[in-house]
């Protein structure tokens, strides 16, 4: 099963991809995490990405493209995979075809933009271990203390509201294309496209998961994928 997750920035596509892979046992494979690793290793590229997602900008296609077509030729991708956060432009769905990586399902979390905003805007994270909390949804034992080592939290440059708005902006203009794009893919093609289903990411954590499930154990038992699938 190769599918594809689509929404807006804090749409809860990470939190919803790590279910996904955990019950269908496909490796998710996140751009996000593969730049992150990047900057923390101090590469060109990881350089390169870092300033970029400061400023709530895309990583340029070139770079990303590189990273995913390589990434799925890997073992553990034999089977299937989860594209978390990829193919964000027209263009870079457009090379997933050129590049021969055959896709099965396209599903969009929907979300608004205020309940984003509230979402990421609140986040408050531990530096060295990584460890997230939220103002409101997951609030420390101590106001802007990390539980385990008392060591201050802090506010992510790329989660103060104004970069949100602007990442919301990036994203309306450039990735929300690919919702129409999908969406008419499967119209026009069928079974030589992916599906495309839309879930409304609004709600409870596992109403949203549970929703996502529905719509792919529904696609594994169409006779046509079975067909297809290998």
């Amino acid at each position: 099963m190769r599918l594809i997750l689509l929404g807006g920035p804090g749409a809860g596509k990470g939190t919803q991809s790590a279910f996904i892979a955990e019950k269908y046992k496909i490796p998710k494979i996140s751009t996000g995490d593969m730049l992150r690793a990047a900057i923390r290793a101090r590469t060109e590229i990881g350089h390169q990405a870092k300033v970029l997602m400061d400023k709530g900008e895309l990583v340029p296609d070139e770079m990303i493209i590189g990273l995913v077509k390589d990434r799925v030729t890997h073992p553990d991708c034999e089977k299937g995979f989860l594209l978390d956060g990829f193919p964000r432009t027209i263009g870079q769905a457009e090379a997933l075809i050129q590049g021969g990586i055959r896709i099965d399902a396209v599903i969009e979390i929907g979300v608004n933009d205020d309940e984003i905003v509230t979402r990421i805007s609140g986040r408050r994270v531990h530096p060295e271990s990584g460890r997230t909390y939220h103002i409101e949804y997951n609030k420390p034992e101590k106001d802007g203390l990390d539980d385990l080592t008392g060591e201050p939290l802090i506010q992510r440059d790329d989660d103060k509201e104004e970069t949100i708005r602007h990442r919301l902006g990036v994203y309306h203009k450039q990735t929300e294309p690919l919702i129409k794009y999908y969406k008419n893919l499967s119209e026009k093609h069928g079974d030589a496209a992916p599906k495309f289903v839309s879930v409304k990411g609004m709600g409870k954590v596992e109403e949203i998961r549970d929703l996502i499930f529905d719509v792919l154990n529904d696609l594994i038992s169409d006779p046509s994928f079975k067909k297809n699938y290998h």
